[in-house]
């Protein structure tokens, strides 16, 4: 099969419908063709900035609207964040991902000094990714010239159900930042949440918004809300293991070449269902040395237990830059 930028919502939801066992089957076999099925990469996050961001996503213990465990704290030094880097790249990461808890990118002496970390960390031999908020082209290219190799913006959910979760920015501001970065060679990384009240619906508009941008995002995290308390979403139902892999196998057949990340709420998940995961398609996850993926209430699987859980399922780490940036996508066949 070829890539293509014209699924229609029906048929997105006739893929999510497949029986289970046939759908996990089909994105399996899609997964071959496009990627090496071996290979995990595996990355850290690190959070830069914590806490205080002026916007109100209802599932962030990071907002300064809530009253959450998250307090606000000062940029990252720089050589605090080297060294977390080099831990990582010891361990076997390949990508390294710093977020900011900003509602967008100021041109300031701040964003100098990310740009500065990026600099640092990508001279190291890593792929940097950058979550920083909303930011124009300028900024975008700014981060280009500084290395960065990858930018995540997520669209969380559909463009219908957006407005449930944030009313502080809209979700066409979520498509002008992938549009701005796909003014540069930096590469796109635009996912969703489950489990944030939505629909199956919303789901697949979620999806058939993702798909349908051309080229896709070069990689598409699916997250699992990580319930906070004090925020609006605290309360919601923990999300079945069945949808998150109908999820995963959905992205992998309608974006192929995309890498398809197993991201926040990974922690919830046992091994055996992590591996359905992959089984389906997802071909990335994020691990950790302190248990921690982005705060202290976002838990993540630490290094050792993920190296342990790999070998045993016969995957190895995926080296940095193994992929090209901007890799021309193929048309629709």
């Amino acid at each position: 099969m070829g890539i293509r930028y014209d699924w229609q919502k029906d048929e997105i939801l006739d893929i999510y419908n497949t029986p289970f066992l046939e759908l996990v089957y089909q994105a399996a076999s899609v997964h071959r063709q496009f990627h090496n099925p071996q290979q995990i990469q595996v990355c850290k996050l690190i959070s830069i900035k914590t806490g205080g961001c002026p916007e109100d996503c209802g599932y962030c213990a990071q907002s300064a609207r809530y009253q959450t465990q998250v307090k606000p704290e000062a940029l990252l030094e720089k050589e605090t964040v080297l060294n977390i880097a080099q831990k990582a790249k010891e361990t076997g990461v390949s990508r390294v991902c710093m977020g900011a808890a900003w509602r967008e990118v100021r041109d300031n002496s701040q964003f100098d000094q990310v740009l500065d970390m990026v600099k640092d960390v990508t001279s190291m031999g890593l792929e940097v990714c950058c979550t920083l908020g909303m930011l124009s082209e300028n900024q975008a290219k700014r981060l280009e010239d500084a290395g960065l190799y990858a930018y995540n913006h997520n669209l969380d959910t559909s463009p219908e159900y957006y407005s449930t979760v944030i009313s502080t920015r809209t979700y066409s501001d979520r498509l002008n930042t992938i549009e701005n970065v796909r003014q540069t060679n930096v590469t796109v990384c635009s996912g969703g949440i489950l489990g944030l009240g939505e629909s199956v619906a919303d789901r697949i508009g979620m999806l058939h918004t993702l798909s349908n941008l051309q080229p896709h995002p070069e990689s598409v995290p699916i997250n699992i809300l990580s319930q906070v308390e004090g925020t609006p979403l605290a309360d919601q139902p923990e999300v079945p293991i069945w949808d998150v892999v109908r999820m995963i196998a959905t992205a992998r057949i309608v974006m192929p070449g995309s890498d398809v990340r197993l991201s926040a709420g990974r922690a919830k998940l046992s091994q055996v269902e992590q591996a359905l995961c992959f089984m389906a398609g997802a071909n990335s996850i994020f691990s950790s040395d302190d248990n921690k993926m982005l705060t202290v209430t976002t838990p993540c699987p630490d290094y050792d237990a993920d190296a342990q859980m790999l070998n045993m399922l016969g995957l190895e780490m995926r080296p940095p830059f193994e992929k090209q940036q901007k890799k021309p996508n193929l048309m629709n066949v």
